[in-house]
């Protein structure tokens, strides 16, 4: 195996290279490009010839490497490497021995913290890739997720997470789905937030003046790249505040936290308690009140999607404004099926 020091980073770099099918690079590009990225993470640090060139052979090696059908192109003095198969990707196949190894290895590790709550999730995704991973199983999971087959913004999740560690100022090009035309726009990225199945990049939007703007991870993001001569502004938002006082990621300008008070029906509440759609809901103490909580939030439109997935086993008693929401919903409702 060639050089273990940050080895799964490089094979990614050079999956993405291996990938490219127009101008595919020389060995001595290869290298420069694998050495500069790593510098990014790592500076000061790159691989030497022997290690690329070990790299490679892993690439190659059918047995205990990746299998890639990788080939060169052009003369002799100009080669590039490229995969025959566009379609191929190392993402698509299965775990090396040695990662497999590290893969438990790690497990065992993370067993210590078994008790504390940060190991939850740690867990969940290491049982993931064992069930994905294991022969015994190919066949028949034992663990399916829910998940959205159709996203196509992960990709840009590693780029924007990096981004916003080196503190980078990012000309973002974006479409909204009834655009007619992109737009531009000059943002410095603070944070990433899931929501729903989806990651979002909530920042500063220095075009519009707007410093808790939010991007969408998915095909309305075109494209960004990093601003080099613009200084980046830290965020001065109260971001977990920011959050646990809505529902979702948007929020609408000048909205304001109310008191938002739900009654639930056929039991319902004991399926809200136990997956809340708001973090800070409190219950009643009256006996007469169980069937209901509250919380404070601002009223937006994934809060009235929320309720509305309850059908008619919610009943929203305060605000007036929300209750006017769902009697708005509701007629249009009726309106379809009459």
């Amino acid at each position: 195996m060639s050089n273990s020091k940050h080895a799964h980073y490089r094979y990614n770099i050079l999956d993405k290279c291996f990938r490219r099918r127009e101008s595919p690079l020389r060995f001595d590009e290869l290298l420069e490009e694998v050495n500069e990225k790593i510098a990014e993470l790592y500076p000061g640090e790159g691989v030497s010839v022997r290690t690329l060139r070990n790299d490679i052979a892993l690439f190659r090696d059918t047995k205990n490497g990746f299998g890639a059908p990788l080939k060169v192109e052009g003369t002799k003095r100009n080669e590039a490497y490229v995969y025959s198969d566009p379609k191929f990707s190392i993402a698509q196949r299965p775990l090396l021995e040695y990662e497999q190894y590290l893969i438990d290895a790690s497990q065992q590790l993370l067993s210590r913290f078994e008790n504390h709550p940060k190991y939850d999730k740690l867990a969940e995704a290491l049982i993931k890739f064992q069930d994905e991973e294991d022969p015994e199983t190919e066949s028949s999971k034992i663990l399916f997720y829910d998940h959205n087959e159709e996203y196509k913004g992960i990709q840009y999740l590693k780029p924007l997470y990096l981004a916003i560690k080196k503190k980078e100022v990012l000309q973002i090009t974006y479409k909204g789905f009834k655009d007619l035309e992109s737009r531009i726009f000059i943002f410095h990225p603070h944070l990433l937030k899931q929501y729903n199945r989806r990651w979002f990049v909530f920042g500063l939007n220095s075009s519009k003046g707007i410093k808790e703007w939010s991007v969408p991870l998915d095909e309305r993001l075109i494209e960004f790249k990093v601003i080099e001569d613009l200084e980046y502004i830290e965020s001065s938002t109260d971001w977990d505040t920011f959050f646990r006082t809505m529902v979702g990621i948007v929020r609408p300008d000048g909205a304001e936290i109310e008191r938002v008070v739900l009654r639930f029906q056929n039991g319902r509440e004991d399926y809200f308690k136990t997956k809340p759609f708001h973090p800070d809901f409190e219950e009643f103490f009256e006996e007469e009140k169980q069937d209901q909580v509250w919380f404070d939030t601002i009223i937006n439109r994934e809060l009235v999607q929320q309720l509305l997935s309850y059908g008619k086993d919610v009943q929203v008693l305060e605000p007036e404004s929300l209750k006017l929401l769902m009697i708005e919903h509701s007629k249009a409702l009726l309106e379809y099926y009459e």
